[in-house]
């Protein structure tokens, strides 16, 4: 028997709606990163973007365990000695919840040009609502909270 290999031409990507509230950071982000890599379709191929496109709103409403808001530390660097900066999740929850939520997940994708393609179908709101009403996402919040 053969193996199948999907081609990217044939792929259905349909559109899957996260609210965050009151969801654990790191569950969520590793879910939404499965979802976005297409390894729950029976069609995955890891050399071709099976995933779908994901909404996250509400995402200043996410939970993080014990005391991470505090101690862990985002780290950037500008390449000139000394450009090292350090900022902990709570401050850059406060400063842009989406953008840190993005991070998170990004991580999570593969470190090549198919994960930065698969990177961009990830849309994610702080507030409640989003601008993707006529793609008509199926909410799946429901499947995270077991």
């Amino acid at each position: 028997m053969k193996s199948f290999l999907a081609k990217s031409q044939e792929v259905d990507h349909s559109w899957l709606l996260v609210d965050a509230t009151d969801l654990v950071l790191g569950r969520m982000s590793a879910r939404v990163a499965s979802l976005l890599r297409g390894k729950h379709k029976p069609i995955f191929t890891p050399n071709v973007d099976t995933g779908d496109f994901v909404i996250i709103v509400n995402a200043h409403k996410v939970r993080v365990t014990a005391d991470k808001m505090a101690t862990k530390i985002r780290l950037t660097h500008s390449r000139y000695p000394g450009g090292q900066k350090a900022e902990p999740l709570g401050r850059a929850m406060e400063k842009n919840a989406a953008e840190a939520v993005r991070r998170v997940i990004k991580g999570m994708l593969p470190k090549n040009a198919l994960g930065r393609k698969m990177a961009l179908k990830l849309k994610i709101y702080a507030g409640d609502t989003h601008p993707h009403a006529a793609q008509q996402p199926v909410n799946i919040t429901e499947s995270f909270r077991q």
